[in-house]
């Protein structure tokens, strides 16, 4: 057992020791054998799960994946201490001068405090002196749909940016053309269908739709009627697999669609009750 004493409250501090602890030597056999790229998918899961907690408006949901959040932080921390090359006050230490830097018109001599301003003292930060190099500082690890649009965003601030809506519109329709292409001629499927992808996030820009939400809100309404197809085939005693994909359309377009006679039945319904 380690020299440990319980708590009602913890904090901070509390959650730096108990990480060191169960990395140490007689700690926790599984933590002490992780590394940064062994729990890197741990870091990326934890992050979507706060997402899905502000998505909730669920505040103890909320506090619970903060938490979940805040260990994988101190965890690397921890990991890099061990090494000598930094610690978690040295994190600390980062965050608070890039803030206080980024911030001229609250911590120093003034200025506008616009996204601009944010954008410009960022590149000087970084030592980015073209626009190339703000595109090529856009991490390869974000999801595609927000990469792309993140791409977008800093290649319009150089003044490339299609002229309105429908001229996005029109690059859509020729990147679908040359996917049919690609897949007649069974070549260069997989990269026209990425330039297809690129060119749809450029239309959800000009609407302002965040591309993965419109995604996300289509993946939902997928299971409903995907749900709603497999309570007809099970009606009916039958099994998704052994049913024709012809028949699983038709039970689809109802559930896309609803009946004529389900839409005049629920009229019915509202005249009988009025």
């Amino acid at each position: 057992m380690v020299d440990f004493t319980q708590k009602a409250q913890y904090t901070v501090e509390d959650l730096r020791r108990i990480v060191a602890l169960l990395r140490a030597p007689g700690g926790c056999p599984w933590d002490g054998a992780q590394t940064h790229e062994s729990i890197r998918r741990n870091f990326i899961e934890e992050a979507y799960e706060v997402a899905e907690a502000i998505d909730e408006q669920s505040p103890a949901h909320l506090k619970e994946e903060l938490g979940d959040v805040l260990l994988q932080v101190v965890f690397h921390a921890s990991l890099e201490e061990d090494a000598g090359r930094f610690d978690l006050d040295d994190v600390a230490d980062g965050i608070c001068k890039k803030l206080i830097f980024r911030h001229p018109h609250v911590f120093g001599d003034g200025g506008e405090g616009t996204a601009e301003s944010w954008e410009a003292l960022k590149r000087r930060e970084k030592g980015q002196t073209t626009y190339t190099a703000t595109l090529e500082a856009v991490a390869k690890s974000l999801p595609g749909l927000w990469r792309a649009e993140k791409l977008q965003s800093k290649a319009e601030k150089a003044g490339f940016e299609w002229p309105n809506v429908q001229a996005a519109l029109d690059k859509l329709a020729e990147e679908l053309g040359e996917l049919q292409s690609a897949v007649a001629d069974d070549t260069n499927i997989k990269e026209e269908l990425g330039d297809l992808l690129f060119a749809a996030v450029k239309v959800a820009r000009f609407f302002r739709i965040d591309p993965e939400e419109a995604l996300e809100g289509t993946c939902e309404k997928f299971i409903r009627r995907f749900s709603a197809v497999e309570a007809a085939v099970t009606a009916q005693g039958q099994d998704m697999k052994d049913v024709d994909v012809s028949q699983l359309m038709v039970y689809w377009n109802r559930a896309k669609h609803p009946a004529k006679d389900e839409i005049e039945e629920t009229e019915e319904e509202k005249g009988q009750s009025t």
